[in-house]
């Protein structure tokens, strides 16, 4: 009886192919940004899974140039928007405008009307603001004067925080956290990544020049979509459901947690093991998928407690002690 498990040996060319093209973009992105492969990795499961995701690093990370030099590789249109403490719901998702000339009022799109949004900042504007691009995102779409237009497809945003400075920030309640597929944690480089770098620039690069630097769209939106459809059908067994379930439970019943993760955490995890094992070619998710994406689907869903806090103890950690303390299925 063959194993269920293995990577594919068969899988349709089509198949075959999509997977190469979705592993071509990690390679393009380097092209421009060096040692950032597991957040380009994040970002496309996310992209397969229908999810989004929240980016948090230091300033000059190159989290802005990540996002950039993803959808060139994608060839995805994208915008930028600079969240900041006044910027209105409108600004986001567009607006009424009225034409004189036509007598009538006429909606002009927001930054939203793209493939990838970069949510730059997105806890510097209030809750009103948040809320009108969170509200985008889960039903991909705008409804405005009662009518509703809808998102382009593929959609992403990608929306990015500075965990170290908190002063007129307005701080992203857990619902709203949930909206994220993946939070991506982009640390600083090690020191061979940071030369790399410096070397690039010495010779010449410029990270607003991404074609200069030979970057080019290696996917279409027609393979993403063939891709997220392909994606969707990795098969999961009721072991590995039961372990998912397990998980969950763990979380919420950890000494150090104040609220677990909730059912919709779990169909997260479900969602983003299945573009894991997807993008390495096995046609149903092992224990290793989900053990290898719990941290970052669900280390924004769970709050601690505040004398853990105080303790020192991070979700990330909590995290890895469930993961060791959950029996694993054979």
């Amino acid at each position: 009886m063959s194993d269920p498990t293995a990577p594919l040996a068969d899988t349709p060319a089509d198949d075959d192919a999509l997977r190469e093209s979705m592993n071509r973009v990690r390679l393009e992105v380097g092209k421009a940004v060096i040692g950032q492969e597991g957040t380009v990795t994040g970002l496309l499961i996310a992209l397969l899974a229908g999810g989004h995701v929240l980016l948090e690093g230091v300033p000059g990370v190159a989290k802005t140039l990540l996002v950039r030099s993803f959808s060139t590789a994608l060839g995805l249109g994208t915008k930028r928007i600079q969240f900041t403490p006044d910027l209105m719901p409108g600004d986001v998702s567009g607006s009424l405008i009225y034409d004189a000339r036509a007598g009538e009022f006429e909606f002009r799109e927001g930054p939203i009307f793209t493939n990838i949004v970069l949510a730059d900042e997105i806890n510097r504007t209030p809750p009103k603001t948040q809320s009108a691009l969170l509200e985008a995102m889960e039903e991909r779409q705008v409804s405005t004067d009662g009518v509703t237009r809808t998102l382009p497809d593929p959609f992403l945003v990608a929306a990015t925080q500075n965990p170290v400075e908190h002063e007129g920030t307005y701080t992203l309640p857990e619902a709203q956290l949930d909206r994220f597929l993946l939070k991506l944690i982009i640390d600083l480089p090690a020191r061979d990544a940071e030369f790399a770098v410096l070397r690039r620039h010495a010779d010449g690069f410029s990270p607003r020049d991404l074609a200069g630097a030979g970057l080019q769209a290696v996917a279409s939106a027609d393979e993403i979509r063939a891709a997220r459809e392909a994606a969707a059908t990795v098969t999961v067994s009721d072991d590995v459901l039961g372990y998912v379930v397990d998980l969950a439970q763990a979380t919420r019943q950890s000494p150090s947690v104040q609220l677990g993760v909730s059912p919709r955490a779990s169909t997260a995890l479900l969602s983003a093991a299945k573009a894991w094992a997807w993008l390495g070619g096995y046609p149903a998710i092992t224990p290793d998928h989900v053990q290898t994406m719990v941290v970052p689907t669900w280390r924004h869903r769970i709050r601690l407690r505040p004398d853990a806090e105080l303790e020192g103890v991070s979700v990330d950690a909590v995290l890895g002690s469930v993961l060791q303390q959950t029996r694993v299925p054979i």
